[in-house]
């Protein structure tokens, strides 16, 4: 069974917590009607994202309100500065719009071809 990480107050120690996303190519966060509306790359400045993204499907399974509750936690900082700055970290914007209400969404993580 996978560890649930205590979520400290930085996104830098958290992300040191999360398993490896190396094996990841893409998530693709898929709606209530199988359409993907959202794809995070494994590239820089993405990675953090998709180290959070991968460990909520592990864990979670899906993404509810309970997942982004906790994801939104994961992002510490981060969070409070999307709170701030709507539409500047749309990750973490997806995450408060289901903890306020929106449907659930799937995440569908891609594997990196070998």
């Amino acid at each position: 069974m996978l560890a649930t990480i205590q979520p400290s107050a930085t996104f830098k120690e958290n992300l040191q917590q999360l398993p490896p996303v190396d094996g990841v190519q893409r998530i693709d966060i898929v709606d209530e009607n199988g359409s993907v509306i959202a794809s995070i790359e494994n590239q820089p400045g993405k990675q953090g994202s998709l180290a959070v993204y991968q460990y909520l499907k592990q864990l979670f399974g899906m993404l509810d309100d309970k997942a982004a509750d906790y994801g939104l936690a994961l992002f510490a900082e981060h969070t409070v500065d999307a709170r701030n700055r709507p539409g500047a970290h749309p990750n973490i914007d997806r995450l408060l719009a289901i903890v306020a209400g929106a449907a659930p969404l799937t995440i569908e993580v891609i594997p990196a071809s070998q």
